[in-house]
């Protein structure tokens, strides 16, 4: 069974950013097949790992739901074929899109063999990272996997802990078996003050670590670059990579 990986957060945080971090160190370290998976409706995680998209799972949703099973192929055949069309493939990775929420009407046959496939792509890897929205719905809904880690992203503002908080509760309100919650406070300008760190305490995270604010990425993301290519001497990368030698191992 694949070792999962989630990621949430208030937007804006940069767990984008950290899940890309988290891809580029297992590939570093060996720790591969990995699959990536874009859970977030405002979907970028392709950018931060440089790979195109063509399909998301969310458009086949759609159009099986719509209709657009050709005459003699079954459903779950065309959610299987439309599925391997969306896998975009790395040399050690892969990146599945889940894409934007449903419209209206009922997709719970769509969802059902959803599902199932997504049970069987996860079982070909070994890793598997899923980025998040804020809420924790998107992987009640469409995943029975248990989450080994959850990341909860956030930087030093109080809403964003505010945030934090809220999205452990939910996690541990929801069926999806997180075996581990963690913090990781990103963009920091120093170590975490006397009034985040009584939040933090009071909330009972866990805090894995900082992450500090590096303009490399800014600059990566205004030209357009992955910055999963960020180099491996940059501050971020190093202080990513030594949290996830604590949580991940």
């Amino acid at each position: 069974m694949a070792f999962t990986i989630a990621l949430a957060g208030k937007g804006g945080v940069g767990k984008t950013t950290v899940a890309g971090l988290i891809v580029k160190y297992l590939e570093k370290t060996g720790k591969t097949p990995i699959l990536a998976v874009d859970a977030d409706s405002n979907a970028n995680f392709n950018e931060v790992l440089g790979l195109k998209i063509e399909d998301t799972l969310g458009k086949a949703r759609e159009d099986m739901k719509k209709g657009a099973v050709p005459d003699g192929m079954t459903k779950d055949v065309f959610m299987s074929m439309r599925m391997e069309e969306a896998v975009a493939e790395a040399e050690s990775y892969d990146l599945i899109v889940m894409g934007q929420p449903e419209g209206s009407g009922c997709y719970c046959a769509a969802n059902t063999l959803l599902t199932g496939f997504l049970e069987k792509l996860t079982g070909n890897y070994n890793y598997v990272i899923v980025d998040n929205e804020a809420g924790m719905e998107h992987i009640s809904r469409l995943t029975t996997s248990n989450v080994d880690v959850l990341l909860v992203v956030s930087d030093t503002s109080r809403r964003s802990l505010q945030a934090a908080v809220r999205i452990k509760e939910l996690a541990e309100n929801l069926h999806i078996g997180v075996g581990r919650s963690a913090l990781i406070i990103n963009k920091s300008k120093q170590e975490p003050s006397e009034t985040v760190m009584d939040i933090i305490n009071k909330a009972g995270l866990e805090l894995a670590g900082t992450i500090p604010e590096d303009d490399s990425i800014y600059e990566y993301d205004l030209n357009g670059r992955p910055t999963i290519e960020l180099p491996d001497d940059t501050e971020v990368v190093k202080a990513a990579f030594g949290i996830f030698d604590r949580v991940i191992g």
